[in-house]
């Protein structure tokens, strides 16, 4: 990830107590000065959310910009996705029997995520963990538990199977949301899909500005930061948040090959 300097001034208004300028050198975007008006006892942060100062600039658009935008998107997803189905059958096959001999357990796991304007949505991946995974307390240590808790993710996670490993470590184990992609929960690029506590618990205040968009498959903090931007630091509640500020067929070519290039270069999967 590219150096980035980030400067902040603060004006205080004693009256009535905001905190409205902010000056951002961002490394994702140019320089900008916005307003954000907020008090100024929440200026370092919002009940989970990022740092006020990590909030990137929106772009004004018009409506019909958007509107284009979006249907070229969903077009873009409809085709890429049932062409992918098509011409990978097969690999979904090989993939199916692999998981299922590893262990005998089932094939795909379906969990609960938060999509688009904060709709419930079931997405599918080939299953990686050993069966009761969700029984953390009995699979983790107090120091692995506390890791989870912080980032909703653990290094080296024990509960993670053999053929696991190398379906999460290509990627692979996502597959089974281009299906996701074709029916229309999931874009092919967009924030990431979170748990509903998740999206609470570190967004805050921001949650329905990240959830105005649908979430996708691969996104900007997925393909530029990933395993080494965390929720504690905020830097991946600023890149989630730039993606949804500035989302753009240009941005969206540009994160589908840094993704390519990651997932070749086997970059900050877990």
């Amino acid at each position: 990830m590219a150096k980035r300097e980030m400067k902040e001034s603060v004006r205080m208004d004693a009256v009535i107590g905001t905190v409205p300028d902010y000056t951002i050198g961002d490394g994702y975007k140019e320089t900008a000065t916005y307003t954000v008006g907020r008090s100024a006892a929440g200026a370092a942060r919002d009940h989970g959310s990022a740092p006020a100062a990590f909030y990137a600039p929106k772009k004004r658009r018009s409506r019909v910009l958007l509107g284009i935008y979006a249907f070229t998107k969903r077009t873009f997803d409809i085709v890429s996705s049932l062409l992918f189905l098509v011409v990978f059958s097969w690999l979904y096959l090989v993939l199916a029997v692999l998981v299922k001999c590893g262990d005998g357990g089932k094939v795909f796991y379906f969990h609960e995520r938060v999509g688009k304007n904060g709709k419930t949505i079931r997405i599918p991946k080939f299953r990686t963990m050993k069966p009761n995974a969700d029984k953390l307390a009995d699979m983790l240590t107090p120091e692995q538990l506390e890791q989870y808790k912080r980032e909703y993710k653990i290094d080296n996670d024990p509960r993670i199977t053999r053929i696991g490993k190398f379906l999460r470590r290509t990627s692979l184990d996502e597959l089974p949301q281009i299906w996701s992609i074709f029916i229309g929960q999931l874009s092919v690029v967009g924030p990431r899909p979170l748990m509903r506590e998740e999206v609470e618990e570190k967004y805050g205040r921001d949650a329905d500005r990240l959830l105005s968009v649908k979430p996708g498959l691969i996104g900007y903090w997925a393909s530029h930061g990933r395993s080494n931007c965390t929720y504690e630091s905020g830097e991946r509640q600023k890149m989630e948040l730039y993606y949804v500020d500035n989302r753009s067929v240009g941005l969206d070519i540009k994160i589908i090959f840094k993704t390519m290039i990651g997932v070749l270069k086997k970059e900050g999967a877990q």
